[in-house]
Parts: C-alpha cells; structure tokens; sequence
C-alpha cells in the first residue's frame, strides 16, 4: 500500500507542475526526468507534440568522462542547450516534473542556462 501511495503523491506533483507549464511555439518546454543512476532532458513543442532536442547521462559524450552525478546533469544541461541551438530553440520554459528544484535537477537547469537557453 505505501509503494502505490509513493507513486499517486508523485504524479499528483507531476500534474500540479504541468498544469502551469506548457511548451508553445514561442517557447518551448525543457523536460527533466531523473532516476537514481540518470538523468534525462528533452526540449518539446506540446502545440505540435514534437520532441526538438533531447540529451541524457546515456549519451557518449557524457558517459566517456567518469564524474559524480550532478557534474552530470549540468554537462546534460550544457548539450542539451547545444542541440537545441542548433535547431533555433533559445527561449524555454522549465518542466522539472515531480522532482523538487534541488540537486541534480538545478545542476541540470544551470547547464542549461550556461549553455545559452533562456527560462
């Protein structure tokens, strides 16, 4: 009982988070989703259902280098903000999920910043 009570408690806060967060033309949404061993990003146009630019701790560039995980996040942040450049994408509008705005999430948010994308 406490495991599905866990799972209702998070996707309560996914929702309550979505209901004020939608991805437009003008700007888009970057999607954050963390598990215990990664990290994932994706930056989404909701008006049109497309995924831009995506990035994670899977991805070569990242996983070659050894190094804790927030280092991580914000060198997923950081690529991630590079893809999106790439397609044109400059201004975001930030979907942490249900995941507190702490940690590998703000790490992730900072590299993103750094990287040139603008909340």
């Amino acid at each position: 009982m406490k495991e599905k009570d866990k799972i209702e408690k998070r996707e309560k806060r996914r929702q309550r988070t979505r209901k004020k967060v939608y991805g437009t033309g003008d700007r888009l949404r970057l999607s954050a989703h963390r598990s215990v061993k990664h990290i994932y990003a994706q930056v989404i146009d909701d008006d049109r259902g497309h995924t831009i630019a995506t990035s994670s701790s899977l991805d070569k560039e990242i996983r070659s280098v050894n190094s804790p995980k927030k280092e991580e996040a914000k060198k997923v942040g950081e690529l991630l903000a590079k893809r999106a450049k790439e397609k044109g994408v400059e201004k975001v509008v930030f979907d942490k999920g249900s995941h507190p705005f702490s940690g590998r999430i703000k790490e992730l948010a900072i590299g993103a910043r750094e990287g040139g994308l603008i909340f």
